[in-house]
């Protein structure tokens, strides 16, 4: 599985995948810099990729625009992690991964520090780094990639096109079958034309649209490597392939930490995509078996960075007196990216929850607004589509190109799809946790999904079967969220559902959650603000019944042909209506019970860090473009407070 599938879905939505069809007229400035179409006979050749060619930085750009390009080098920045790992290799079913344990694998095309995004102030532009130019034909038959011969792996060998080839088909061989199982049908073939340059060749007659950047992001691992230890990619293990990044790993400590430190000798330090960037000389990881420990060792100074996510904490807890005298800084930070589509997934699997009447009275179990006020204190919003708070977001009855675009799809969409407001979450009053008026509309709908009460208060089907779900939660979790799971299953049993939670340490939750093995679970899926095959391994059949990435296992023929139709949009207006239609879908197809969201990042750090004073839109980069104060670190030694 390549980084782009690790990454947080914040922007490239786990695999880059969010890219259109070029036209044939492309001129030098529209593609930032690179040479023109007409130029090249009807080639395009650049320093970087867009689908549409409009990359925001030209060919000469000296830094990213948000960056601190006089950024000090130094200092360590430390963060903690639940839970535990027995693997320093990410790409495995076998085995739980290593907190950043891909960092140290660079591609084609450059991206940032722990898989955000870089550069973080565009959407799905994407610029060189092992590679110095891109280039393909208009058609996108295929992709050249000419590389640096500067750049090396950690151990000082060489990295070549050569490493890029194997390591692609190494993901087919021994990768993630949803993943190899896609590549395969889009690109059939792989040629080394030199020691530094690389040739894809893609399918004829299929979208051109996630090809180009799917093989840029393959993380390049040093074929002699591999082949002189025997090492596999499907096999968990704590030995490590060299990277060429600009971190690689200088201490693990299986369960307890991992330490990174900046590379002295990183091959990439002065290009102009790493300027302002990989500051820290040591990124160090704490685990913790759970929340109220790790916090307690942030206030201790044991670890200096949270991004916190307990609502909780942040609303009560951060009054201690390394606060109050301004040695822990907390500071809110916008995000700009459209928020992670978290909530209680419906395991489709399931033959009770294959009833959408089923799923729709489980659903007004949760209340929302009791939850919010009572154990999060107010500080979250209702979250209600795939892409919250973008322009593709899904409103009311569908008109102009979006009904277009459904109409044109025919007899496969559902018509209350074009004759029905877009599906909306349920409302609840917060006095109380039972609303009784959703009581009321649950008891119907499962009584009408054949579902009765007895003489026990319990729900049974026509067989005398009882009306049984399990809920699956990681134990090494948030309190918090452990709360909110409790209420909303005592709800369920208040409408006569055996109920069922069933709290697990943190690689049982990782297998049984990887086998499906739960009725709900806790858990996300990817934003998207683009079209691109990678949608189809998330939401589309083909990879449902064993995908990692479709915890539903959702299985619908109308996504299906909403995504296969939306690789064919020429123009951003068709693909932004083919990306509202499928959030009309998705939410039409009630996968999982929506929940809360926050657009902003809720940051606590001690005072010895900066970052740049215009945040870029679609990363919070505190790995990535921060930076280490020695100042102001030294005043914190000075008093005591840190070591």
């Amino acid at each position: 599985m390549p980084k782009s599938l690790v990454r947080d879905a914040k922007r490239r939505l786990p695999l880059a995948q969010l890219l259109s069809v070029l036209t044939l007229s492309v001129s030098a400035s529209f593609l930032g810099g690179g040479a023109s179409a007409q130029d090249q006979g009807e080639m395009v050749k650049s320093h970087g990729y867009s689908f549409y060619g409009d990359l925001s930085y030209p060919a000469d750009f000296k830094h990213f625009n948000y960056v601190n390009p006089d950024a000090p080098k130094g200092g360590e920045i430390s963060i903690s992690t639940l839970g535990t790992f027995d693997s320093m290799n990410p790409y495995s079913r076998k085995g739980r991964g290593g907190v950043l344990s891909t960092m140290m694998y660079e591609s084609l095309l450059g991206e940032g520090v722990g898989n955000e995004s870089a550069p973080a102030d565009v959407y799905a532009e994407y610029y060189c780094l092992l590679c110095e130019t891109v280039e393909y034909p208009v058609g996108k038959d295929w992709v050249i990639f000419r590389m640096r011969p500067e750049a090396k792996f950690s151990n000082g060998d060489p990295v070549t096109a050569h490493d890029i080839a194997f390591s692609h088909n190494l993901l087919l061989d021994q990768g993630l079958k949803s993943y190899a199982d896609a590549v395969r049908k889009r690109i059939p073939k792989v040629e080394v034309i030199d020691d530094h340059t690389v040739k894809f060749y893609f399918t004829e007659g299929i979208s051109r649209r996630s090809l180009i950047d799917q093989v840029g992001f393959v993380p390049a691992w040093s074929k002699k490597w591999y082949e002189e230890t025997g090492a596999r990619l499907d096999e968990s293990r704590l030995e490590i392939s060299p990277g060429s990044g600009a971190y690689m790993v200088e201490d693990v400590d299986v369960n307890r930490r991992i330490v990174y430190k900046r590379n002295p000798d990183y091959w990439g330090r002065d290009l102009p995509f790493n300027v302002g960037r990989n500051n820290f000389d040591r990124i160090r990881v704490e685990y913790f078996g759970d929340e109220n420990s790790a916090f307690e060792a942030f206030k201790s100074g044991e670890y200096t960075f949270r991004n916190e996510s307990n609502s909780k904490q942040w609303a009560t807890a951060y009054e201690f007196p390394k606060v109050k005298d301004g040695y822990v800084v907390t500071e809110k930070i916008a995000d700009g990216s459209p928020p992670t589509p978290t909530g209680i997934v419906f395991n489709l699997g399931r033959e009770i929850l294959q009833d959408k009447q089923v799923r729709e009275a489980v659903a007004l179990a949760f209340n929302f607004e009791w939850t919010n006020e009572s154990l999060q204190y107010g500080l979250f919003k209702q979250r209600v589509s795939f892409t919250q708070d973008t322009p593709l977001m899904a409103t009311g009855l569908p008109e102009g190109a979006e009904l277009a675009f459904l109409q044109e799809l025919g007899d496969v969409v559902a018509p209350e799809m074009l004759s029905e407001e877009v599906r909306l979450p349920h409302t609840s009053g917060a006095a109380r946790l039972l609303d009784r008026r959703n009581a009321r509309a649950a008891s119907k709908l499962l009584d009408a999904a054949g579902w009765a009460v007895g003489d026990d208060g319990k729900r049974r089907n026509a067989a005398g079967e009882p009306l049984r779900l399990t809920f699956l939660l990681n134990s090494s979790g948030s309190a918090t969220l452990a709360a909110v799971v409790e209420n909303f299953m005592s709800n369920l049993e208040s409408l006569g559902i055996e109920a069922v939670l069933e709290k697990v340490d943190a690689s049982q939750y990782t297998s049984r959650e990887r086998d499906r093995d739960y009725d709900m679970v806790y858990d996300a899926y990817a934003p998207f603000l683009g079209t691109g095959t990678g949608l189809s391994q998330r939401y589309g059949s083909e990879a449902a019944s064993y995908s990692l990435f479709n915890p539903a296992g959702l299985a619908s023929p109308m996504v299906d042909a909403i995504i296969e139709a939306s690789l064919l949009a020429e123009t951003r207006e068709e693909e932004e209506a083919a990306m509202m239609a499928l959030d009309r879908a998705l939410r039409h197809e009630f996968i999982m019970i929506p929940v809360w969201y926050n657009d902003v990042y809720w940051t606590a750090y001690y005072d010895q860090y900066g970052h740049p004073e215009n945040q870029p839109a679609y990363a919070l980069g505190y790995l990535d473009f921060w930076w280490y104060d020695a100042e102001k670190a030294e005043k914190l030694r000075a008093a005591g407070v840190l070591r």
